[in-house]
């Protein structure tokens, strides 16, 4: 329960690779298999046969007397996306709206809680930094209410972009998102004990240049934590002690001798405000950097939540207080909306997720996607080829895999992946070439 504190080769050459996965039948049987049915969505006595039937003909937008509005899938074709983007709101009387922008240092687990919050996989998650390259959104619809969720790429800096020649949207997206919330969520990763101690910079940088937007702290992966108490040190640390304007007490944690050790070692290291390195949204005065520079926490939050994004009744609990957030307000979007991303870029990006996960250290980070090829069958059914780019042939090696392994592999995922998204099948080819 959530806890409120509140590949062999031949130069020049290319590997193509083929995978055929889940058909539309066999999408729409496993999304209800039990246990996997999203927990907004009440059971109810429809029957297998047509309720088949609406997932196939892409109509599942509104269940009679259902509480939620499930969109079938996002559409495969680009222009049916467009189309669905522009089509008028068909909010209720009392609709209610909410701009949540989710934000925090590289792999605090934003996107998974994003896909999670949304019940279904529409961003790509990795366990690598800078999975999310660009701002993405996604909409949850339920009742009268419309949640709009910010999904934002991990906060750095010029340097950093520079020296790992990153897109300079991961400058800009997270800035310009937080202009357009109602609501920020700070999540921080308690597992990861060197960054857990006190609040990004660039988090605080954010927070202190928009004060007037509620935020709230998150602290993500508890799961992972052996020493449960010491997320309450924790809590006081990013917190500053204050919570909704009142001070919070915590107990102190008696600590092993072991942890005595670890605690003279400095999480992470204040921030040199004279340099150069803050340009991006910068609106803070040189004294207002060094304040901030001295702060571990931020002592503005309204709420904290405590929770693994993996849980889906810890994920419920934000939800619904989401919900509560939710302000009377015109809806932006048809309830029919998942996301803003093109199906294209859907697939670009998990394809982007397969090759962080499964190839070693900056492979992944080199390689460049064209798509060749995407067409929809007569039965719907999605053909798309992506060729990937290598800027060595060693990394083209590894990206094949033995015997063709590795690409095989990933091509399976993705297929299945996009699978789910469209509730379609999918072939997708991948073939690797060197780049000249």
């Amino acid at each position: 329960m959530a806890l409120r504190a509140c590949g062999r080769i031949a130069a020049g050459s290319s590997f193509v690779c083929s995978q055929i996965v889940l058909s539309r039948v066999q999408t729409a049987s496993r999304l209800l298999l039990p246990g996997r049915i999203d927990r907004t969505f009440p059971a109810r006595s429809t029957s297998s046969d047509a309720l088949r039937s609406r997932l196939m003909k892409g109509t599942f937008t509104e269940l009679e007397s259902d509480s939620a509005r499930l969109p079938a899938s996002v559409p495969s074709d680009s222009g049916q996306q467009i189309a669905l983007l522009m089509r008028h709101p068909d909010q209720p009387q009392n609709a209610k709206v909410l701009r949540v922008s989710i934000i925090g240092a590289p792999n605090a687990g934003k996107s998974t809680l994003s896909n999670q919050l949304l019940g279904r996989k529409l961003f790509a998650v990795s366990k690598k930094v800078h999975t999310t390259r660009t701002r993405a959104m996604g909409v949850l619809t339920k009742d009268e209410t419309q949640i709009i969720l910010l999904d934002t790429p991990g906060l750095t800096t010029p340097s950093k972009v520079k020296r790992h020649q990153l897109e300079k949207s991961l400058l800009v997206d997270p800035w310009n998102t937080l202009k357009e919330a109602d609501l920020v969520v700070v999540l921080v990763d308690v597992s990861d004990r060197w960054m857990c101690g006190r609040l990004d910079f660039e988090v605080l940088k954010c927070l202190a240049q928009h004060p007037e937007i509620p935020a709230i702290l998150v602290l993500n992966k508890v799961d992972l934590m052996k020493t449960k108490d010491r997320l309450l040190n924790i809590t006081a640390e990013l917190t500053c002690g204050i919570v909704n304007g009142r001070k919070t007490r915590v107990r102190p944690v008696i600590k092993p001798p072991s942890a005595e050790k670890q605690a003279n070692v400095t999480p992470q290291s204040s921030p040199n405000v004279n340099n150069t390195d803050h340009a991006v949204g910068n609106a803070l005065s040189k004294e207002q950097l060094r304040q901030l520079s001295s702060q571990r926490g931020w002592p503005h939050f309204k709420d904290v939540f405590m929770l693994s994004s993996l849980d889906k009744e810890d994920v419920e609990t934000l939800k619904g207080y989401f919900l509560l957030k939710a302000k009377p307000g015109e809806w932006q979007y048809h309830s029919e909306v998942l996301t803003d991303q093109t199906p294209e870029q859907i697939c670009t990006n998990i394809i982007r997720e397969k090759l962080l996960e499964y190839l070693p250290q900056e492979v992944p980070y080199s390689l460049t996607q064209s798509i060749e090829l995407w067409h929809e069958g007569t039965n719907g059914e999605v053909d798309i080829s992506v060729r990937l780019y290598a800027k060595k042939e060693t990394h083209m090696s590894m990206v094949i895999g033995a015997a063709g392994q590795m690409v095989a592999r990933i091509a399976q995922e993705v297929s299945g992946d996009l699978s789910n998204v469209f509730l379609t099948e999918v072939r997708l080819k991948l073939s690797v070439k060197l780049k000249k």
